[in-house]
Formats: C-alpha cells, sequence, structure tokens
C-alpha cells in the first residue's frame, strides 16, 4: 500500500510512472528523495532521469563539469613532463656500523624487514665471534621467526591482557618493607606497596631515596666522606647537646666536638651560621662555663611564656647547618671498584648540581623528582624500570612490554599521570567503565544529571550490559545480503 502511494505521489510531480515505480521499488519516498545525494539515486535510475526528479522536487542539480580542476590537473601534468625529477637527499639519522650495514643488506637481500633496535642488539651478542653469511642468514632466519611471534594479533585487547598479565603475578606479592640490597640501615618500601605507589604517580614515595655515583677517577674515601657530610643534612641537634633554662627563659646550646669532627664542621663556622637563624632570634657565644670549658650559645626568648619557649627549643633543635633539603641521611658504601653514596631522603635537582657527582650513574625512586628535573621520557622509562625491579626483587616474571604500555599510557599527554579515579580511570569517556571502576553510584548519579551517553566501545561496559566486546572476533560484524530474484515471464 505505501508502495503505491508513492508511486501516485511522484505521478502528481509529473514523473513518468517507469521512474515513479522504480524509486518506489528501491525503497525511496517523497520525503527520503529531499535528503538523498544525487549519486545515490543515480545507482538505480539515468542521469537525465535523476535530474528530473531533483527539478520537480525543487533541488539544484549538482553540475558534473570541472572544467578548471581538468585544466590546472592537465597543466600540472606537462609541467611534471617538462622538468626532471631532482633525485631527493634523505638525512641520515642514525649512523649504522658496518657490521650493522652488512646485517640489514643481509636481511633485506633475504626480504625481512627487522626493527634497527634488534640488528644492533644482533650485533652486539655476536661480538668477537665469526659468523659465515650463510650461517647469518640462518640466524636472520630464525630471528624473524621469534619477532613474528611476539607481535600482536589485531584487534587484540592489549590494555586487558596487560592489565591481567600485570595484575594476576600482583595477587603473589607481599606487603612488607625491607632492607635496601646492600644497605642493611636503609629500609625501603618493596613488593606490593612499591607498585601501588608506582601506578598511582604518589608525589612523594614512602621511602625516598637516591644512589649517588661518584664521577671516575682516583676518588678516596676521605673524598667521598667529605662529600656525604656535604649532602647530609645536619641540624643542631645532631651536633650539640640543647638545654632548657626555665629560669632564665632561654635555650642553651652546647657544641659536642666529637659530633661536630664526625659532620666536618668547625666552630667558627657554627657561630656563623648560627648569627643568622631565622626569626629574629638574639644568639649570644659565651666561652667557659661549660662542660669541658668549651664555647656555648645562648638564644633568649623574647616572651616570658613557657610556650613560647617550647617552641623555640623545637626551632633550635630543627635548625640546619649544613647539607643537601630532604636528604637526612647518607652511608658510604663500596661496589666495585668506587664508591656509592645511599642515602635516606630525595632532592635530585640539587645533588645533580653538585660537580663531583656523575649525573649519568646518580638515580632517585622519586617518578614526580625525576619528571620535573629531566622531564616526561625521563619519567616514563623510571616507571618502566621501577615496576620492572619491583616485580623481579620478588621473583615474579613479566614482559616488559606490558609494564612498557602502563607507562606509556601514564605519561602519553606529558604527564605523569595515576592509574585510578583522579587519573586514567576517571578520565574515560566511558559512564559504565567509570562506574566499575570505582564510586559506582556517584559516577551514574552524575551521568544520568548531566544527560551523558554511552557508546559501549569498550571492554567493561559491553560485559556490563551481556553483549559481545568489540575485540578480536566481536570486533568484526558480517552481513549477509541475499540475491534478489529476478522476475521473469511466466512467474
Amino acid at each position: 500500500m505505501a508502495k503505491k502511494d508513492t508511486v501516485n505521489a511522484l505521478k502528481k510531480r509529473d514523473l513518468g510512472a517507469k521512474v515513479s515505480s522504480i524509486l518506489a521499488d528501491a525503497g525511496f519516498t517523497v520525503t527520503s528523495l529531499k535528503k538523498t545525494s544525487f549519486e545515490d539515486v543515480v545507482k538505480h535510475i539515468s542521469k537525465e532521469d535523476a535530474a528530473q526528479v531533483f527539478k520537480k522536487l525543487g533541488r539544484e542539480v549538482p553540475s558534473a563539469k570541472k572544467p578548471a580542476k581538468k585544466k590546472a590537473k592537465e597543466k600540472a601534468e606537462t609541467a611534471k613532463k617538462k622538468v626532471p625529477k631532482k633525485k631527493v637527499k634523505i638525512p641520515v639519522k642514525i649512523k649504522l656500523s658496518p657490521k650493522e650495514k652488512e646485517i640489514d643488506g643481509l636481511q633485506t637481500e633475504m626480504g625481512l624487514n627487522l626493527p634497527l633496535s634488534v640488528v644492533r642488539n644482533l650485533v652486539r651478542r655476536i661480538e668477537g665471534h665469526k659468523i659465515t653469511n650463510k650461517t647469518m642468514k640462518e640466524i636472520l632466519s630464525k630471528l624473524n621467526e621469534r619477532y613474528e611471534l611476539h607481535l600482536i594479533d589485531p584487534n587484540e585487547s592489549a590494555g586487558i591482557v596487560s592489565a591481567q598479565s600485570i595484575g594476576e603475578p600482583g595477587t603473589q606479592m607481599t606487603m612488607r618493607t625491607f632492607h635496601y640490597a646492600g644497605v642493611a640501615e636503609i629500609n625501603v618500601t618493596l613488593g606490593l606497596p612499591r607498585l601501588i605507589e608506582i601506578v598511582d604517580a604518589r608525589r612523594v614515595p614512602s621511602t625516598p631515596l637516591m644512589e649517588i655515583h661518584m664521577k671516575r677517577g682516583n676518588v678516596t674515601l676521605d673524598d667521598v666522606k667529605q662529600i656525604a657530610s656535604e649532602i647530609e643534612q645536619t641540624s643542631l641537634e645532631d651536633l650539640s647537646d640543647i638545654e632548657t633554662d626555665i629560669t632564665g627563659m632561654r635555650v642553651v646550646v652546647h657544641p659536642d666536638p666529637d659530633k661536630m669532627k664526625e659532620k666536618r664542621v668547625s666552630i667558627t663556622n657554627l657561630q656563623d651560621v648560627m648569627i643568622k637563624m631565622k626569626g629574629g632570634q638574639k644568639v649570644e657565644a659565651t666561652k667557659g662555663k661549660t662542660k669541658e670549658e668549651g664555647m656555648f650559645f645562648t638564644i633568649k626568648s623574647e616572651k616570658s611564656s613557657y610556650k613560647h619557649l617550647q617552641k623555640l627549643v623545637e626551632t633550635v633543635k630543627d635548625f640546619k647547618i649544613k647539607g643537601i633539603d630532604g636528604i637526612h641521611r647518607a652511608i658510604i658504601r663500596r661496589k666495585g671498584p668506587s664508591f656509592v653514596i645511599y642515602t635516606e631522603g630525595s632532592n635530585l635537582s640539587a645533588v645533580l648540581e653538585m660537580d663531583e657527582i656523575d649525573p649519568t650513574r646518580t638515580k632517585t625512586n622519586s617518578i614526580q623528582e625525576i619528571y620535573e628535573v629531566l622531564g616526561i621520557e625521563a619519567a616514563r622509562n623510571s616507571i618502566t624500570h621501577e615496576a620492572n625491579e619491583t616485580l623481579r626483587e620478588q621473583g615474579l616474571t613479566v614482559d616488559i612490554r606490558h609494564i612498557m604500555l602502563v607507562a606509556d599510557i601514564m605519561t602519553n599527554d606529558g604527564d605523569v599521570k595515576a592509574i585510578g579515579r583522579h587519573g586514567i580511570s576517571g578520565r574515560k569517556s566511558s559512564v559504565l567503565a567509570r562506574a566499575a571502576f570505582e564510586i559506582t553510584s556517584t559516577h551514574l548519579l552524575q551521568a544520568g544529571i548531566m544527560g551523558e551517553e554511552d557508546k559501549l566501545d569498550g571492554v567493561a561496559e559491553n560485559v556490563i550490559v551481556g553483549q559481545p566486546i568489540t575485540l578480536g572476533t566481536g570486533a568484526v560484524n558480517l552481513v549477509y545480503q541475499p540475491p534478489r530474484k529476478k522476475k521473469g515471464r511466466g512467474k
């Protein structure tokens, strides 16, 4: 009935019975023809008939002729024929060694396309061995097999696989704080708490530490001790005995000669620093009448109040004499032929400014500090290294590419983001994916108020609604269109 009405409606607009019937059979109506493109109509009727349809419906017929563009194209082609092509020199950004060039030539000859990093790794492994071209071709063939075996399949859910590959071994991890390897005096957070710190992008680790290497050369133990004393933050409490004189409403500081010698601070240096004490406190230096008749310092309270005196005592105890802020302890250990300073606390920017330090080998476990001082690429490498070392220390083997994917997604926009509701998971476009992670009711309520729409593109949201995920076999849609039966005579 609907088809008959369409044919009649088209006939009323002075279109022929044949054209009207064809368009109705194709599923067109008067309304749809007003929106359909010229090309779609031409698929069913001739261009002349289609132009007539457009005119009768009050639509503009698109012009088929484009002489200006054609002429311009012809001119460009003739110009190309006249001007001889110049060979463009592609600048070589990476210089290959003779052996790398040889292997690259062999793999090109074999029709292989291994990445440069794989070729360089191979060159490093075979260094010092004599290998014939025949054997090298066999090695390259096996290497290519292994390389192709490790390639990810199209439409593979790389994120889900990585999350599972890190999460499952994570259940085997302990939740204790261990001693730092080789340094029993320093505690370091390892296991699951450390992995959580890394993926949460914590600004300050629970146990920040640094491994400081000296510049290569003849560095004696005394030199290293001097550097360690300059690095370690030394307060007044570390060098002296501090007493509270309630009667005189003052604080009395008695420097300890042994402690001062150990920290390499002279009495003159101490006096110079204390005179510059913050808060406008007046410091008086007096000789004699002390333990062992040495010099002592007195700081008088400005107000005759016990509360104010107690605050003054705390200020005097924490007053910094020397060292780098944030580094509370420095321990020296021999590592191979050289000495290494291990520190409790971290301050990468201040340590790298020291001339005696080797900046290429000095490192910290604070990812945020690395990002602020060295940039986002260094932070990415640090995330990969720290997570891999944390898992390896627990005897867990996780493919480095899973960890690299986590590091990439945490740093891909130039900032270190956490994997959590305040970071990546909280920024997902899918409402159901955000709700599945944390604080379900809040996400759903907010999405309802804002009128958000979920396109169900990810894995979590499709699992929630109970339909196949759009990955693997679910990423492909097959549509079968049965052939139409041709209407013959007598049928």
